[in-house]
């Protein structure tokens, strides 16, 4: 998740696009709703030949009821129209995410990492709540200082790649396998110290893309992966889509196999996975994957 310096004009431009047909989507609806309105009023039969003759400057004096883009949905079109620094991920990549948030926006969405593409999670998420985890207490700081809109929550993880080995073993034990709440599950893997509505929503849509991975003192994604796939069984009902990023790596590929489970597995593009997790509270002999 943190951000990395591309040139790739290509997706600048999608997510220019995207933004733009997120804008014209919201005037249309607000058009839309406003005009139902209209409609649905017994006066506006009766009265809609008189209305015609109104001076036509009274027509173009814009009114308090008019709808105006919202402010995180302009500041995340000057910053993307702006900014030499584009996301991380391939447009390819983003895409399939924003399929699913295009169809379940607003929604609840959890985010582990912070960076450059932070505001275009938000703000495709737009009336939802998205949550940010972090490990750099310093790079909090800096997004927040510009983009205080996002939420986002300081982490601490104790592991550490070169302990992926070890943790994959503990992972495959009955204390990590059986259903629990990461919060007071006694597997190893569960991440237990993260803020309390963390446990307490449920999660439409969860990202891992952090925290950092690439060497061998790192913290590694272990954590990160079994908690999200352990929220989305201890969800009341209903599923949970989860994303993995940079499963070109060891680590990501191993324990989003194991953990997501190849069997939840609905799509890999370039460097990110896919997986839609059923809850498992409301089929108790539900097996930890699917056979």
């Amino acid at each position: 998740m943190r951000p990395k310096t591309q040139q790739i004009p290509n997706l600048k431009l999608l997510l220019f696009g995207v933004f733009f047909a997120f804008f014209i989507l919201f005037l249309l609806r607000s058009n839309i709703s406003s005009s139902s309105k209209e409609n649905s009023s017994p006066i506006f039969s009766t009265s809609q030949a008189k209305s015609s003759n109104l001076d036509d400057s009274s027509a173009r004096n814009c009114s308090s009821t008019c709808s105006k883009i919202p402010r995180s949905l302009a500041q995340a079109l000057i910053h993307y129209t702006t900014s030499t620094i584009t996301p991380q991920q391939t447009l390819k990549e983003i895409s399939v995410t924003a399929r699913i948030l295009e169809k379940k926006s607003p929604c609840n969405f959890l985010v582990f990492g912070l960076g450059h593409d932070s505001l275009m999670w938000n703000t495709l998420n737009y009336g939802g709540r998205t949550i940010f985890l972090e490990e750099d207490e310093s790079w909090i700081s800096q997004i927040r200082r510009r983009f205080p809109m996002l939420e986002s929550y300081h982490v601490t993880y104790d592991s550490k790649v070169n302990q992926a080995d070890n943790l994959m073993d503990v992972g495959k034990g009955p204390e990590c396998t059986a259903l629990s709440d990461p919060k007071v599950s006694m597997c190893q893997l569960a991440l237990k110290g993260l803020p309390n509505e963390v446990y307490e929503i449920k999660w439409d849509l969860i990202m891992v893309d952090a925290p950092t991975g690439y060497y061998e003192e790192a913290p590694g994604r272990m954590t990160a992966i079994y908690t999200a796939g352990m929220m989305a069984r201890n969800r009341p009902e209903g599923k949970t889509e989860v994303f993995v990023h940079d499963v070109n790596r060891e680590v990501e590929d191993r324990f989003s196999k194991a953990f997501l489970c190849e069997g939840y597995m609905k799509k890999q593009e370039g460097r990110l996975r896919h997986f839609t997790i059923p809850s498992h509270m409301d089929a108790l002999d539900r097996p930890f994957c699917p056979e």
